[in-house]
């Protein structure tokens, strides 16, 4: 899909707060419960003021909060799927909501995204950090590729696969112990 010609360039170092059309979303949101409109737009309000957004090499963090302060940090290779939604009044704004997802079980999404002026920009660039975080295996000084059982890479679990390694060292030495005591009794 190409890009919006005035839809500026997903850039992750200078995205830190939603645009301002996600305000006027919310605004527009809780105009429509009527009677309703302070209670819902007041926590929206809030949590527009203190939303904030930072993308390093290791992963995205997202916070917000005034009074309870939340805040979600993923590894791009904890990142298991992306979806980019819309609703007829985000696309009426030029905004959608990016779902993140992961492993963790939940039927939702781990982590929502709102208010980014180039949705499709930001989900590409999601996905280009989830797959190289997957494809750049570990490697020690020698130039070989740790954490690896018979030679199979296995990228995220690295730790695992040392510490069964390790497991498996010491069940040879008790067996080759077992074995040895044997043979000096027999």
């Amino acid at each position: 899909m190409p890009e919006n010609p005035q839809t500026p360039p997903f850039d992750p170092a200078t995205t830190t707060r939603p645009i301002g059309a996600l305000l006027r979303y919310y605004t527009i949101v809780s105009l429509m419960t009527v009677i309703g409109f302070p209670f819902v737009f007041l926590p929206m309000y809030f949590k527009y003021r203190s939303l904030r957004y930072k993308f390093d090499d290791q992963g995205v963090s997202m916070s917000w909060g005034i009074l309870f302060k939340r805040e979600v940090y993923l590894t791009y290779r904890r990142i298991q799927d992306i979806h980019v939604s819309r609703g007829i009044i985000q696309r009426w704004l030029g905004l959608a909501t990016v779902s993140v997802q992961t492993a963790s079980g939940s039927a939702g999404a781990e982590m929502s995204i709102e208010g980014i002026g180039n949705p499709e920009g930001l989900r590409d660039y999601l996905y280009s950090r989830m797959r190289g975080s997957k494809e750049e295996p570990k490697t020690n000084e020698a130039g070989q590729q740790e954490g690896t059982l018979a030679g199979a890479d296995q990228g995220a679990s690295d730790e695992a696969l040392v510490l069964l390694n390790e497991i498996l060292g010491q069940v040879k030495a008790l067996r080759e112990d077992r074995d040895s005591g044997e043979v000096a009794d027999g």
